[in-house]
């Protein structure tokens, strides 16, 4: 895949108004979703990994039962690319299916 090149702030702040539930935190994208008990949480991280795998865009993320935090970055380039909108997206879409 090659290198994508960071977003400017006002391609971000675009971006963002797409994705009402993100901000941008620490230059990260970053989300806190609360689900019904560990089982849903689990289910949900489980959705966007196999999503990030095909994408080839991994978040950092962390679990506690019911509690996941999720934040995406580009490491390679050095910001948030589209590639970190997409990525959001689709765990929107997996929060809410």
């Amino acid at each position: 895949m090659a290198r994508s090149t960071p977003l400017t702030s006002a391609e971000v702040d675009a971006q963002l108004r797409e994705r009402p539930e993100w901000e941008v935190v620490d230059g990260r994208l970053h989300r806190e979703l609360e689900f019904a008990d560990f089982v849903e949480a689990f289910g949900f991280m489980t959705r966007v990994a196999l999503v990030a795998e095909k994408l080839d865009h991994h978040p950092d993320w962390s679990n506690s039962w019911n509690r996941v935090v999720i934040d995406i970055v580009n490491h390679d380039a050095g910001g948030l690319t589209p590639e970190c909108f997409e990525l959001a997206r689709r765990a929107d879409e997996a929060a809410s299916g």
